[in-house]
């Protein structure tokens, strides 16, 4: 008896552990925090250990009440999709309350631990919140301008770091915006590519004219062009502190293109292989420019 009372509440809790940990959306909260710490060390000579260890905190508990607050407002609609109908809340395993009181106290202690490192980090911290709850996820019923309402929450983490370092948003804090808010809608608009059909049942216009067609093609590919004309132009140095080495830009430049290459590939063929490629090469760039980025800076 005593035995299988253990197995059982081991059991639950790991299947409740599991539960906070999809409400939380914990690996597109950890992709976060990897973004403001390369902004974070992008813009320091010294380490200060411990507001890296609170940026990292608190950029993640405020992810995580942003996902859980996403998911409060689209149970109804997470139960329709394939991909979403096995979250928490939508199969009925936690009630609303406690994912909204696990949302709020996330977003108080996130911000807060933010707050102790600097205001400004809190402030962009709470617009971030407040985008992605109140604006873009009531939007992505209506308007396929919710994906660009998205991608400014999208890209205040890698902005985040360089506030957090240097408690200052300028020139350089602005273009590392940049460079995170165009990525996003080449990322966002193959995803919205490969679940255009999910995305129909429940509603979610998430491509630019709500069509899989070429005129979605071409905005991403006018997209990706921008974003990588800003992800190389620090190395004109005149982006502040904020500069890289010339082969550094020819390196992202290339890793630009491969994106481009996808995009250029989707608009000829029309189908979720391409998108699916460039969704991916998405990924690799946007996490390999943070790491390039980096080490540019190491090598000055």
């Amino acid at each position: 008896m005593g035995l299988s009372t253990a197995i059982d509440t081991k059991f639950s809790f790991k299947k409740v552990f599991s539960d906070y940990k999809q409400l939380a959306k914990v690996g597109l909260s950890l992709s976060v925090v990897f973004s403001s710490i390369a902004g974070y060390l992008l813009a320091i000579d010294v380490i200060n250990y411990q507001v890296l260890f609170l940026l990292g905190l608190g950029g993640f508990l405020m992810v995580a009440a942003s996902n859980a607050f996403n998911q409060i407002i689209e149970k109804d609609t997470d139960a329709l999709m394939k991909r979403t109908m096995n979250r928490p809340l939508p199969t009925g395993r936690m009630s609303k309350t406690t994912a909204l009181v696990f949302a709020i106290l996330f977003a108080i202690v996130g911000l807060g631990i933010l707050y102790s490192i600097n205001p400004k980090s809190a402030l962009f911290g709470a617009i971030s919140i407040f985008l992605y709850t109140c604006a873009y996820t009531p939007m992505k019923p209506i308007s396929p301008l919710a994906v660009f309402v998205g991608a400014l929450p999208g890209a205040i983490p890698f902005m985040l770091g360089w506030v957090a370092a240097t408690n200052e948003f300028g020139i350089e804090a602005g273009f590392l915006f940049m460079i995170q808010f165009f990525w996003q809608f080449p990322h966002f608009w193959s995803i919205g590519w490969l679940q255009f059909e999910e995305y129909k049942k429940a509603g979610f216009i998430m491509l630019p004219m709500d069509k899989k067609d070429q005129s979605a093609t071409k905005q991403i590919i006018f997209y990706t062009i921008i974003m990588i004309l800003v992800s190389v132009a620090p190395v004109l140095k005149l982006t502040g502190a904020f500069y890289i080495h010339p082969i550094t830009a020819i390196i992202i430049a290339l890793l630009g293109l491969l994106m481009l290459y996808y995009g250029v590939l989707l608009h000829k063929k029309q189908t979720n292989i391409e998108a699916r490629k460039l969704m991916l090469s998405s990924v690799i760039y946007i996490t390999m420019i943070q790491i390039i980025y980096v080490i540019d800076k190491f090598l000055h």
